[in-house]
């Protein structure tokens, strides 16, 4: 019976190990920190494999940086850690498909790796901008809160891995970008093959952003640098420029197509005439000279019914052939005027014409500015406790471009959750069932603020409120069309690992160390727990229905009607067992505890060999 790791995937054993699948002979062996073999990679042969031409010494072009390549190797260390669920703060827990996750968004990225693999349709993230004011974070699992602290002095009062990266901090850039990059690395892997990412950064930033974006997704792979108006201009030191704009950088994923577009405005459209072909207006039906103009679309129009004669303008010609504006007229597509003073046009109709135009790279007219999010938040709470959120109008701009209706949308700087606000009310605009996953560190607000002031502790205390009242406030303007909607959120918090510290990875267990251990779950964990840390270990979403019975005593959980089963009872009857393994779910998963003994759980596994033999079982 297997083990589970409950800990995340290791990026870089799947790494070597897709590489051993091209090229077999570039793989080797090395002994790890404990002697013991494991796969490595002669990087020697596989430079050979891979051109004829190896690139020797330093010269290459490469954007770098001092932290780079311990940002690699930081995205790609396993963790052992979990989410922990808490339906006590969450909406609507138990009919939800919306995620809010508290917690270091590097680690949580790592656990989302298997459950929401090429599953999100869309990213946005505003990240701190390294304006030399911003909370920036600093990235060293393998230490200890307090070793941590003892040896960098930059956690922060809570001991969050944060510190404050001033512009005198000889690391400057090099720490946001490797802040930056060990997360783009692993958010990549969430985005559908279809996906879109969007970035929101400003001028001091911008340029290492992009060298990094092009790197992680491939120049092809850059759609567009979009600009946002964010405020008025405002007066400043007059040799300096008012920067009124900031930028949300765009980029897909390999199947992607196109933008949706933005609709265009037909009020000008009508059918005085009742024309079988629908609504129309006029358009123009001269075009300017020039040199690869025909001598023949200089000539006198006549008007059949009342014989007026029209002459082009001066230094025009008609559109048309004489031969093709006689079909035009034949087919009630030319409009000669009553007042004849005036010219005569083409009918344009609206069901000819295209439906969308591409999104324009400024974008100014159709998104607010930073003063529509600050009116919202006094709206919702009657103050605002963020200066430079983004407008609602900006995020639903963008969710119109780069989702369908049933997409999931993704944002792990999550603050004020402007993301989810802007979902939910797309979707009460469309009629869309859009999922968000919204993830934010705890950071204080300290107790002189307004939102400390307010009783929000935390940055994400504010933005679940947000989300309750943003919810609250649609479905009481709109009852009739929103009954349907879905305004709630699951609540998981990221915590320490389920497994007690005694807890070795599979790699490790023996059976002499197996005799040893009597209870190897924490004692104050409960079976929600432990379900949630199975799902995300085998890939399911934290976002499907289950139910929980009690079968001779035992509780059984059926997470998505049998994706999983999972009974974590001790000493569970073999009527149980039998009972579970009738219903073949997919998966089943059990405490090592629940049987007494090697023989029991041999007997699980030929309970499960006859009743359902496709069923894989595994204990923690």
């Amino acid at each position: 019976m297997e083990k589970m790791r409950m800990e995340s995937i290791d990026m870089t054993a799947q790494n070597i190990d897709k590489i051993a699948a091209l090229f077999p002979n570039c793989i080797t062996e090395t002994a790890d920190e404990n002697g013991r073999l494991k796969k490595a990679i002669n990087f020697d042969v596989l430079r050979q494999m891979l051109s004829s031409d190896v690139i020797e010494g330093d010269e290459s072009y490469e954007f770098t940086w001092v932290g780079k390549k311990a940002a690699i190797v930081e995205a790609n260390k396993p963790i052992r850690k979990t989410l922990r669920p808490c339906p006590k703060e969450s909406v609507n827990w138990d009919t939800t498909e919306n995620l809010y996750i508290e917690g270091d968004n590097l680690e949580v990225l790592k656990l989302l790796q298997e459950s929401y693999l090429r599953k999100v349709k869309m990213i946005y993230i505003d990240p701190p901008y390294n304006t030399g004011n911003d909370f920036v974070y600093r990235d060293d699992f393998a230490m200890s809160g307090e070793e941590y602290a003892e040896e960098s002095g930059q956690l922060d009062e809570a001991g969050n891995r944060l510190f404050r990266n001033t512009d005198s901090n000889g690391r400057f850039h090099s720490d946001w970008c490797s802040m930056i990059y060990s997360r783009l690395m692993l958010a990549r892997n969430l985005l559908t093959d279809d996906g879109l990412i969007f970035i929101s950064i400003d001028d001091n930033e911008y340029a290492g952003l992009k060298e990094i974006c092009d790197e992680i997704f491939g120049e092809q792979a850059f759609l567009a640098t979009f600009v946002w108006k964010r405020r008025a201009s405002s007066a400043l030191d007059k040799s300096k420029c008012s920067s009124d704009h900031e930028y949300v950088l765009a980029y897909k994923m390999k199947n992607f197509t196109a933008f949706r577009g933005i609709d265009k405005d037909y009020k000008g459209y009508s059918n005085p005439d009742n024309d079988p072909r629908g609504p129309w207006t006029t358009g123009d039906l001269t075009v300017g000279m020039t040199g690869d103009m025909r001598p023949n679309q200089y000539y006198d129009l006549v008007d059949p019914k009342t014989g007026k004669i029209y002459k082009p303008n001066y230094n025009r010609v008609w559109s048309y052939i004489p031969e093709s504006m006689a079909e035009l007229i034949s087919d009630n597509r030319i409009v000669f005027p009553e007042d004849t003073n005036k010219r005569p046009m083409k009918k344009r109709f609206l069901s000819e014409l295209d439906s969308s135009t591409n999104p324009q790279s400024t974008w100014m007219d159709n998104v607010g500015m930073n003063t529509e999010s600050t009116k919202m938040m006094y709206e919702l709470f009657g103050k605002s406790f963020f200066s430079y959120t983004k407008p609602e109008s900006l995020l639903r701009a963008l969710i119109l471009q780069a989702t369908d209706e049933d997409s999931i949308v993704l944002d792990f700087f999550s603050g004020s959750a402007t993301t989810a606000h802007s979902v939910i009310k797309q979707n009460e605009l469309d009629g869309g069932h859009r999922k968000f996953i919204m993830v934010q560190l705890p950071e204080n607000t300290g107790e002189g603020s307004e939102a400390g002031k307010s009783g929000f502790s935390t940055i994400c205390d504010i933005g679940k409120e947000r989300i309750r009242r943003a919810g609250k406030k649609i479905k009481e303007e709109n009852p009739l069309t929103t009954a349907d909607l879905d305004i709630g959120f699951r609540v998981f918090k990221l915590d320490e690992s389920n497994m007690n510290d005694v807890y070795y990875s599979a790699r490790d267990y023996t059976q002499g160390l197996l005799t040893m251990l009597e209870s190897n779950i924490k004692p104050d964990r409960t079976d929600l727990d432990l379900l949630f840390g199975c799902l995300l270990e085998w890939g399911l979403p934290l976002s499907l229905p289950y139910s929980s019975e009690k079968m001779e005593g035992c509780t059984v959980h059926t997470y998505n009607g049998g994706d999983l089963i999972a009974c974590f009872d001790e000493n569970i009857p073999d009527s149980v067992i039998r009972e579970i393994a009738k219903r073949q779910p997919l998966r089943a998963v059990f405490r090592d505890s629940s049987f007494n003994g090697s023989p029991a759980k041999i007997n699980v596994g030929e309970i499960f060999k006859m009743l359902a033999p496709d069923t894989r079982v595994k204990v923690i």
